[in-house]
């Protein structure tokens, strides 16, 4: 529960409670779960305490775990409550139930007969089920219960055992190039040298980075019987890939961890990594709270991916937190990326990270010749969305029966839906966000709050009959721009809306990789650690799509974001090429794309934020504060911003109205805190925000680090 700390309770005599115990205490009228913290001598209190009612049968959560939580809720300046919470999601499925064998109890039939005798014959084989008993016999179920009902068979209760694949790290892995060799040594050298322990693999797009990384996977798991891995993916997409790396390198799959796997498949996760049966954990941001029981290396794949960042609910930065857990638990750290963040690359300079570098593609592969479209000079025809010279290297890679990779990150048909008799934008109720259109279901969403809505046929706001117009392109209109251009191509879509759970992108990526796709249309989804060896052409429909609106990661996030959609053509033995359709060529990142010179627009982007005294050189928090109530608010964040405590490095910018002022009904205000680094920015905003408490329809969000300025 978010409570600012533990509660007391008394210990019942002869419970003899150790630290990370799960019990049952009273709170209120309710019992309520609970994990034991701290134990210590209460005698001589000053106030009678309320005793622990039961302790219940559920792995020790480990110190290092409850450690960690503790530490990522002071980092965060939330409660504790919020991340143990995230720790414990893995019991919120029941236990599974156990299974009724019958075994025989030695006792004879008061009466024999041959159909008595076969089930004595059958059960001598061991316990087993009763259909399955009568079954091997070939009696009726009612011989079986006879024999039960005499005693000379008995019910056992038997809980079913959680098994997990046996994994060998000895198997040898492929053969790695001298500078895969090299980097690998080091990360054999960090695990078996124990300790905390950080490094940065940075390797460009198709340079091995992920068999590079299996070497130290494999130290780690011979290093301790019962010695554990996490490998944090940005996406569940991603997953399947790299399960199945591990499973052909390793001969057995590690446990997933992700919102996608049932709530019986987690429980039995959970359990595995708190037994230390489960050896290899790939997952998600949320597998970083797990309550491993010896964990010696943590994995951070594509590192830089904004998707590590949790907006709601814990807001926390998954990247920054797994070096934390590694500094907790005394083990090594591996951040591996093509485009490593510029926090990431600073700490390399700084040396705080080893800094391990792949320069090359393994094999024969090349990196792909990326080239500008200015769209200003060649526009696409009127109402299309691909500019001549793409659809001509589109056709010429079609002839050559090889793959195109269209990216735009924006899911849906068309971005904005607008009335041409009125000007109306059809906009969420209770929300700023424009619907956005998909065809394939005939509605209109808001991605922000999940409302969707038929599309009308006449204007909610005017009356107008047949006047909404799509405004913008989506992937689906892409797509059905693709249809027309290539009748004979086949054609899909990746992306949220049209691949809903992880087997449907295990089955979309393996149609891929088999060239059973002409043409993908996709997102950010696809964009990502995929393998595709006859994707040569990628096109980028709207390259100027995340230098809009613009925050202080825009120029970074959108050379990141395209230089990995780029990266995904030509990655075996066929040259590739990538297209940027672009309407400001001489922007610094669209430059340092072409030249594909990222330690120029590092060197620029650094520069700038130096300047600016901003992350890395800096620190940001945001105070986001909502409510119902417009005067209500605008109240409190007045009050607020007149009791800031003065503080030497720190500038607090607001209150302003956010740029999505109004979502579900409640208006939104945010402050900016610029703190430098030597300033304790966590205790600055908890005094802050303890000097003016909230009524009760006003709500304050802390984000430390923020990723989104919305």
């Amino acid at each position: 529960m978010p409570l600012p700390e533990a509660f007391d309770y008394a210990e019942p005599e002869g419970m003899d409670l150790v630290v990370g115990d799960h019990v049952a205490v009273p709170l209120g009228p309710r019992a309520v779960r609970g994990v034991v913290t701290a134990v210590r001598d209460g005698a001589g209190g000053n106030r009678p305490l309320k005793p622990v009612l039961d302790r219940i049968d559920d792995p020790v959560m480990p110190a290092s775990t409850l450690r960690f939580v503790e530490w990522a809720a002071k980092y965060s300046v939330d409660a504790p409550g919020q991340p143990l919470a995230m720790a414990l999601r893995g019991l919120r499925a029941p236990k599974p139930k156990p299974t009724k064998l019958l075994r025989a109890t030695g006792a004879l039939p008061a009466r024999a007969t041959p159909a008595r005798q076969k089930v004595l014959d059958a059960i001598a084989e061991g316990a087993m089920p009763g259909p399955e008993l009568a079954t091997r016999a070939g009696v009726s179920s009612g011989v079986v219960k006879g024999l039960l009902d005499e005693g000379v068979l008995a019910i056992e209760l038997v809980m079913p055992e959680t098994r997990f694949d046996d994994l060998d790290w000895a198997s040898p892995g492929p053969d790695l190039n001298d500078s895969q060799r090299a980097a690998a040594d080091v990360l054999v050298e960090m695990v078996h040298e124990g300790g905390f322990q950080a490094a940065l693999l940075d390797g460009v797009t198709g340079s091995g980075k992920t068999e590079v990384y299996l070497e130290a996977v494999a130290a780690a798991l011979a290093a301790s019987p019962e010695g554990q891995v996490l490998v944090l993916l940005p996406e569940i997409a991603l997953t399947q890939a790299v399960l199945a790396r591990f499973t052909t390198r390793f001969g057995g799959a590690p446990v997933e961890w992700h919102s996608a796997v049932p709530p019986p498949l987690r429980r039995r996760a959970w359990e595995g990594v708190a037994s230390g049966k489960a050896r290899i954990v790939v997952g998600a941001r949320s597998a970083l709270f797990l309550p491993y029981r010896d964990l010696k290396l943590i994995v951070v794949d594509e590192e830089h991916d904004g998707s590590f960042k949790q907006e709601e609910g814990f807001i926390y930065q998954a990247r920054d937190m797994a070096v934390a857990r590694a500094h907790i638990e005394k083990c090594a750290i591996v951040l591996a990326s093509a485009t490593p963040s510029l926090e990431t690359i600073w700490n390399a300079r700084q040396g705080r990270y080893r800094w391990l570098k792949l320069g090359a593609r393994h094999g024969a592969a090349q990196l792909p010749d990326v080239d500008l479209i200015d769209m200003r000079q060649t526009p696409p025809e009127t109402g299309r969305w691909l500019s001549p010279p793409l659809v001509e290297a589109m056709v010429q890679t079609f002839a050559r029966g090889e793959q195109t990779l269209l990216f735009l990150n924006r899911r849906g048909y068309a971005p904005l839906v607008l009335c041409r008799a009125c000007g109306e934008r059809m906009k969420a109720p209770d929300s700023d966000s424009w619907l956005v259109e998909h065809r394939y279901t005939g509605r209109l969403v808001c991605h922000l709050t999940g409302f969707s809505m038929p599309r009308p046929d006449k204007c909610p706001h005017c009356g107008a009959k047949d006047s909404l117009v799509s405004i913008g392109p989506g992937v689906e209109r892409v797509e059905e721009e693709v249809r027309e251009l290539f009748p004979q191509a086949r054609v899909a879509v990746f992306s949220s809306d049209t691949v809903f759970d992880a087997d449907g992108a295990r089955s979309l990526i393996a149609t891929m990789a088999a060239g059973d796709i002409d043409v993908l249309v996709a997102t950010q989804a696809a964009a990502k650690g995929h393998d595709f060896p006859n994707l040569t052409l990628v096109g980028v429909v709207d390259a100027d799509l995340g230098l809009r609106g613009g925050d202080l990661r825009a120029g970074e996030r959108t050379f990141q974001l395209l230089a990995q959609a780029s990266g995904r053509a030509g990655r075996r033995d066929r040259p590739g090429r990538a297209l940027l359709q672009t309407y400001a060529p001489d922007h610094p990142v669209m430059e340092a794309l072409a030249a594909q010179d990222r330690d120029a627009f590092i060197e620029a982007e650094m520069e700038a934020r130096e300047l600016a005294v901003l992350p890395p050189f800096g620190r940001l928090a945001a105070v986001i504060v909502s409510g119902p109530d417009p005067v209500a608010l605008e109240a409190y964040v007045r009050q607020l911003a007149s009791v800031a405590p003065n503080a030497d490095g720190v500038d607090i910018f607001g209150p302003a109205d956010a740029p999505l002022a109004l979502i579900r009904g409640r208006r939104r205000k945010r402050f900016l805190v610029r703190a430098d680094r030597t300033v304790d920015l966590q205790g600055f905003l908890a005094a802050w925000r303890a000097r003016a408490r909230p009524p009760g329809s006003i709500r304050v969000v802390l984000d430390v680090d923020p990723y989104s300025f919305l």
